[in-house]
């Protein structure tokens, strides 16, 4: 068997990086106003079943089923 030694070429494969998402790959990103449109919150019917999406106090959203 022909090991490689110091002074031998070993053949490796070229490491590439990812390719970066384009843009029609990436998840579009909506604004909370544009969803809620200055409710405080919204219904969303997702598969059969319905969500509600709501802000807080705080600030924060919460999504409940």
């Amino acid at each position: 068997m022909n090991r490689p030694t110091a002074s031998t070429p070993v053949a490796t494969s070229p490491v590439t990086a990812p390719a970066p998402a384009s843009a029609s790959t990436a998840a579009p990103v909506l604004s909370s106003q544009s969803v809620l449109q200055g409710r405080s919150q919204v219904a969303i019917e997702h598969n059969g079943a319905v969500y509600r999406l709501q802000t807080t106090r705080q600030g924060k959203l919460i999504l409940t089923k």
